[in-house]
């Protein structure tokens, strides 16, 4: 998949730096390993019922990066009263904290607060210390394409909130804006009684720049 990134914090630098560059490159490589067959194959055999692309692209994300060790539904914390999945990352490899945020747009602050609250020092003790954050999200592009419900959070509107959110969102972050497939597309059809997305295929789309 192609991608789009909007650095907070001046979150592309730190990832640059060799202590983190070989992490963002796996983050980089597990992204851009995921073809629009892959996509197909995925929805076609394990999620032919739903109608979003989200359920496949996020299972081939998770599959990728335990592939490459990242550790999956990190806790946060160590304190028991606080490993429900609440309080989980999506994704987690020494210092750098990742979530997949396909979810609701209510949901947008929560899912930038989490890599704050791993790298924050606070008064429940921590399991892992997040130094860098990364947020993988659909563009409205992919959205559209996908099937994506229409109150998902997209790349769009996550870019907006960090302008008010600065001084709450301490640590350095990256948002990666997953772009729609090249091939295909999906269609919204209604199989008994239920909306089903159906893959089309097209000709390859133009790369579109925001």
């Amino acid at each position: 998949m192609q991608f789009i990134a909007e650095p907070h914090r001046q979150g592309d630098i730190i990832l640059a730096e060799q202590r983190y560059s070989a992490l963002y490159q796996e983050v980089k490589d597990v992204i851009s390993s995921i073809s629009d067959k892959d996509i197909i194959t995925r929805h076609q055999t394990k999620f032919d019922k739903k109608m979003s692309l989200s359920y496949a692209i996020n299972d081939l994300l998770k599959e990728r990066f335990v592939q490459k060790g990242w550790n999956k539904e990190s806790p946060i914390f160590q304190d028991e009263e606080y490993k429900s999945e609440k309080w989980r990352l999506d994704f987690a490899k020494d210092s750098i904290s990742i979530e997949v945020a396909f979810n609701h747009g209510e949901a947008i602050s929560w899912n930038l607060l989490k890599p704050v609250l791993a790298s924050e020092l606070n008064h429940v003790k921590k399991a892992i210390q997040t130094k860098v954050g990364i947020i993988i999200c659909a563009t409205s592009e992919l959205k559209k394409a996908g099937g994506f419900d229409s109150a998902v959070g997209e790349f769009e509107k996550i870019h907006r909130y960090l302008i008010p959110l600065n001084n709450i969102l301490s640590v350095p972050m990256v948002i990666l804006g997953l772009k729609a497939p090249e091939t295909f597309f999906v269609s919204k059809h209604k199989i008994n009684g239920r909306n089903v997305g159906v893959i089309v295929e097209s000709e390859p789309i133009k790369p579109t720049s925001l």
